[in-house]
């Protein structure tokens, strides 16, 4: 019998780590996940470079030759960050080659304090995106309201986009819209649609968290009943939008045109309640053309103890519903929800780019004495 990663794979799941620091690049772990736990891609987010950067040494050398050239916090920061996700696209290269571009993708994060302005956003991501300087780069760009025309337009102009922090089908469904009118400006520009690549960022386990923390108050066995039930029927809903606009005819154009799917990517998938499996978050949401990015304790305890299905959405669709159906009944405000999840997801970024900003401003003005 498969191992479950493995079954995962030929299930036509990629697996991919929400993780990267520079130690993982330089002692080789980053290489062996991809060598021995199927790992074909690599997400990044400020909070984990802000624990890479304050954690250890690894990056003292590199911070003493941003203070002696004098550069702002700002492009310190930019130049830690890119220089490590430089060298994880180098390692993932193969992988890359190997999988005909769809997978073998790492992400970087525009400034998370500029998801509220459409122009700086897309002016980061070109930076970025030059900065870098690799063909298996994603940019990440927040999916909130004012960053929708940021990612048609880095579409349009040939940028590859990873659209993170998504917690609402609506949003969702404004994402593949921009996504198709990127596209679409892509081609008329002339771009080769083979070489953009995308994936959606769908996020589950905090709608766990959010939604359990209202049942738990209500107190009744109904609510009880419902908990943990949510992020998943969520997510396969979202799912479901994902093959209604594979079907469409708008779609087909494009990829008559050499245009690649953006697929679903499920992230926060480590589990926060203790009395949940720690991997349903990837058993429960298996089927074709998916990415779930997965912290590394997530994608350990999956190769030692998961079972994994061969698909685990389809045919869920209406009981999905259904529990939506159920939580609204009980008066948890779904829109509510997702939209101070989309709000907080945010915030929390902010703090932690401001956080490791204030750390390596004071670390930067030591070296300089």
């Amino acid at each position: 019998m498969s191992d479950p990663l493995t079954a995962l794979t030929e299930a036509g799941v990629s697996i991919w780590l929400d993780d990267l620091s520079r130690q993982r690049l330089s002692d080789g772990s980053l290489a062996r996940l991809v060598a021995d736990r199927h790992v074909t891609g690599v997400t990044t987010n400020p909070t984990i470079f802000a624990k890479a950067i304050s954690s250890g040494d690894a990056y003292a050398d590199q911070i003493r030759r941003l203070a002696l050239r004098q550069v702002d916090v700002d492009t310190a920061l930019r130049e830690l960050t890119t220089y490590d996700v430089r060298w994880a696209c180098d390692v993932l290269r193969p992988v890359k080659q190997a999988t005909d571009g769809v997978d073998g993708r790492v992400s970087i994060e525009v400034d998370p304090r500029l998801a509220h302005d459409t122009d700086r956003t897309i002016a980061e991501a070109h930076a970025l995106w030059w900065l870098v300087d690799r063909p298996n780069l994603l940019v990440k760009i927040p999916s909130a309201r004012q960053g929708l025309p940021a990612i048609s337009a880095c579409l349009a102009e040939g940028i590859s986009i990873n659209i993170t922090l998504m917690f609402s089908l609506h949003r969702y469904q404004e994402v593949i819209d921009a996504f198709l009118d990127g596209l679409e400006h892509a081609h008329a520009n002339g771009h080769d649609l083979a070489h953009i690549h995308s994936v959606a960022s769908f996020f589950v386990s905090r709608v766990d968290t959010a939604v359990d923390q209202r049942l738990d108050k209500l107190g009744t066995d109904r609510a009880a009943a419902l908990r943990g039930a949510a992020a998943i029927a969520n997510a396969r809903l979202a799912y479901h939008l994902y093959e209604q606009y594979v079907d469409s005819e708008r779609w087909r154009a494009l990829a008559r045109a050499g245009a690649r799917p953006q697929r679903p990517l499920w992230a926060s998938t480590g589990v926060k309640d203790p009395r949940y499996d720690d991997t349903r978050y990837v058993t429960d949401l298996v089927a074709p053309g998916v990415v779930n990015t997965m912290p590394e304790a997530t994608l350990h305890a999956v190769a030692d103890h998961a079972r994994v299905p061969r698909d685990s959405i389809h045919g869920t669709y209406p009981q999905a519903r259904q529990t939506l159906d159920e939580l609204a009944a009980l008066g948890i405000d779904y829109d509510d929800i997702v939209t101070t999840l989309e709000t907080d997801g945010v915030t929390a970024f902010d703090a932690s780019w401001d956080h490791l900003a204030a750390e390596l401003s004071a670390t930067l003005t030591d070296q300089r004495r």
